[in-house]
């Protein structure tokens, strides 16, 4: 199998944490983007209970906390995002309301409408859309919001090849009144859908990868997981500078009711 053809769901997990831990953000983003999508939720408290759930190490967590009050818990599979995410914490001096652990997202910790907010930045996919809305709702109160960002398709069409690499690596990608609709059937009201910008995926998520790429190879030298994960990154970058005005990662927010 090439590595234009191999999915990242068949690559080294140890490989792919230490490769996203040298990130700010383990996907696209931007403090911009978290700010905005916080701008459409209300009534957060000093005691508002929040969950970020893939919070990888925290980059999008911090902007949260520094913008919003309540305290907020962090959740992500892999222990070395989540020392990463502590240690973060400490930097800014949040650890007194930021707290990360080691979880998975089909297992939470929390109680029946414990939470007021529920965060997810580039990582529902992981349990999928529609599983993640339905599921986490049960831990909202009434009136909570969730909002979380999601690749979706652009237009209803679109070249064979791009839809090929995305119904192999998210067969849940949809176009976005279909997801606006989903959540809608799960139980919220949609609030905002709003298109991340370019920036997001080119200056904050593509261009870092470049020199941490060339380390990451000298430091793994003829290990082809190590090359295999490079290649298919560089490879999703190709395809995004190529077919980028037919997808990208939606932010969508709602409500529980």
């Amino acid at each position: 199998m090439s590595s234009e053809n191999q999915s990242i769901h068949e690559i080294d997990y140890g490989l792919i944490c230490e490769y996203f831990s040298n990130f700010e953000r383990q996907g696209p983003g931007s403090p911009e983007v978290t700010k905005k999508a916080l701008s459409f939720i209300d009534n957060l408290t000093n005691d508002s209970v929040i969950a970020d759930i893939g919070c990888g190490t925290g980059g999008q967590t911090m902007v949260l906390a520094q913008n919003a009050r309540g305290r907020i818990t962090g959740i992500d599979l892999f222990p070395k995002f989540i020392e990463l995410f502590n240690a973060n914490a400490g930097k800014l001096n949040l650890q007194d309301r930021v707290k990360g652990i080691t979880g998975s997202m089909d297992k939470l910790p929390f109680g029946d409408e414990e939470l007021d907010l529920v965060w997810s930045e580039g990582a529902i996919y992981n349990i999928g859309f529609e599983r993640g809305l339905k599921e986490w709702r049960k831990f909202l109160k009434k009136g909570g919001y969730i909002a979380v960002s999601e690749s979706s398709w652009f237009t209803e069409e679109r070249p064979e090849e791009i839809n090929r690499f995305w119904m192999d690596a998210y067969a849940e990608i949809d176009t976005i009144p279909r997801k606006v609709d989903q959540m809608q059937k799960a139980g919220y009201v949609p609030v905002a859908a709003f298109i991340l910008p370019e920036e997001c995926w080119t200056v904050n998520y593509h261009e870092p990868q470049a020199s941490i790429q060339e380390a990451f190879l000298k430091k793994y030298p003829g290990n082809k997981a190590a090359e295999d994960l490079v290649a298919f990154q560089r490879h999703e970058v190709q395809l995004y500078d190529k077919y980028k005005e037919y997808y990208g990662y939606v932010f969508y927010i709602g409500r529980k009711i």
